[in-house]
């Protein structure tokens, strides 16, 4: 598998920095995973919509799902037409986007996409690619997706504190793309964590290899990683915009 970094500011996004969303790659399956502001001109720099197999929202707070109405004005208006794009997201994902657009059961918003509702525990095989869901620490339905194929496994925490199914899903993966919107030792907000919080996550879950994302935007993600790597003895990486990752 390979992971490719489209935008991982959290809360908001800076010039050159989109906020939340990533691609998971294998063979010929490709995954979209958040949509957060900026993500979808960072995805038509790398890929065509018409290569996405399926997107995956972990959760409907804007910075991880408001460019999933440029996804959809893209595929709708756009000139690489596609046939309804699978989306899987949590339980009222659906409901609180349509709201938003003002779109009815008849809308191209259910037509152009195939929208799916996973909840912990749930599995899906989509293409070469398996995907399994936990509960994420957060104040909203929230998702913790793990990645696996070939044997190699890759787990996004989404947002989420120490709680929920995190360090379950966290445990024995290859790579782990966790949040870390704080710095310092202390987490002040029990549903985010900070570089040292990830850090101390991964190394009890025994991950092999820890990528860094939604860094507030005023800190310097330098000082998260060197946080990070007092704690976390594998190798830790900030998700900077652009960057891949081997799985």
């Amino acid at each position: 598998m390979r992971l490719r970094i489209l935008g991982s500011n959290g809360t908001y996004p800076t010039p050159g920095r989109p906020a939340s969303g990533y691609l998971v790659q294998h063979d010929r399956t490709m995954l979209m995973t958040d949509a957060g502001s900026g993500t979808v001109m960072a995805l038509q720099q790398v890929a065509s919509v018409g290569e996405l197999d399926a997107l995956v929202v972990s959760h409907v707070h804007p910075d991880h799902c408001s460019d999933v109405f440029a996804l959809f004005n893209l595929m709708r208006f756009g000139p690489d037409r596609r046939p309804p794009l699978t989306a899987l997201a949590p339980e009222g994902t659906v409901e609180r986007l349509s709201a938003f657009l003002g779109a009815d059961a008849d809308h191209d918003f259910h037509r152009l996409f195939a929208w799916q509702t996973m909840g912990p525990g749930a599995r899906i095989v989509v293409g070469d690619i398996e995907l399994a869901f936990g509960s994420a620490d957060h104040p909203v339905p929230a998702l913790v997706t793990r990645f696996s194929a070939s044997g190699r496994s890759l787990v996004y925490s989404g947002d989420s504190g120490a709680g929920g199914d995190l360090a379950a899903m966290a445990a024995g993966a290859d790579v782990l793309l966790c949040e870390a919107t704080f710095q310092g030792d202390s987490d002040p907000w029990p549903y985010h964590l900070s570089a040292h919080g990830a850090a101390v996550l991964a190394r009890d879950a025994g991950v092999g290899r820890l990528v860094l994302t939604h860094v507030a935007p005023i800190l310097d993600p330098a000082r998260s990683v060197a946080e990070a790597q007092e704690v976390f003895d594998g190798p830790v990486e900030w998700a900077a915009p652009g960057m891949e990752v081997t799985v």
